[in-house]
Parts: structure tokens; C-alpha cells; sequence
């Protein structure tokens, strides 16, 4: 029996983000339930789930994207968590940061370098 969109996406985020994915989902749940079901059909079920590009590549462009809009950190930190459980270095999360200040400015990477010490923090990968 083929899966759902929802299933499909579900079961990815759960592959990714693990708890901190939920944590979004069941934000949104009081305000916007239908907002936390496109997150789940859509980003997960339909783009995470295609089989062209692995987690950790998919994770990398994330992380990039959400370094260079440079206003996305509760997302960022999201996707550098997801990041390392599909398998990130933590020197892999830097660097692509550090890259992100060529493209996207140097207040943009600082922001996102940031936020990966939080999580790194939060990790226990260095201690605050």
C-alpha cells in the first residue's frame, strides 16, 4: 500500500528533525493546523522525500538558504539540528556558514554562525 503525502512527510520529518520538527508542528496545531499539514505534504513529502538528492546534501542547501535570508533563525536552528542527524559535521554546518558570507553578507553569517553555536551548544558539540 502506497503511502500518504502526510504519512510520507511525516515519517521524513521524524527521519530529520526529530522532536524539534514536532515541536514546530505542534505550534502551529492552536493557530494553524492546515499550515502545519503543508509543512508536513509539501517540504517533506514531496521535496525531502524525492530520492535524487540525499538527506545531508538536502540539509546542507537548507541550511545555506536559511543562512542567506539571514531573518530565519528558530528555522535555522531547526534545519543545523537536522542538519547533524542526518550526518553533518559540525565543521561541515560551519563551513557552509562561513561560505554564506561570500553570497549573502557578512551580518548574515554572523546571525547564522549564532545560531549554530546555540545548537552546537545545546549539543554538548562545544560548551558555552
Amino acid at each position: 500500500m502506497e503511502q500518504t503525502r502526510y504519512q510520507r512527510g511525516f515519517d521524513k520529518l521524524s527521519e530529520i528533525d526529530g522532536e524539534a520538527g514536532h515541536n514546530v508542528i505542534d505550534s502551529l496545531a492552536s493557530i494553524c493546523p492546515d499550515l502545519a499539514k503543508f509543512i508536513i505534504e509539501f517540504p517533506f513529502g514531496d521535496i525531502y522525500s524525492r530520492e535524487d538528492l540525499d538527506l545531508k546534501s538536502r540539509e546542507i542547501a537548507t541550511v545555506s538558504a536559511l543562512t542567506a535570508m539571514g531573518n530565519c533563525a528558530p528555522q535555522l536552528a531547526v534545519h543545523i539540528h537536522g542538519a547533524l542527524n542526518v550526518g553533518c559535521s559540525p565543521k561541515e554546518v560551519t563551513e557552509v556558514i562561513l561560505q554564506m558570507a561570500v553570497y549573502a553578507g557578512f551580518p548574515a553569517a554572523i546571525n547564522g554562525m549564532l545560531v549554530a553555536k546555540q545548537v552546537f551548544e545545546e549539543r554538548g558539540i562545544i560548551t558555552p
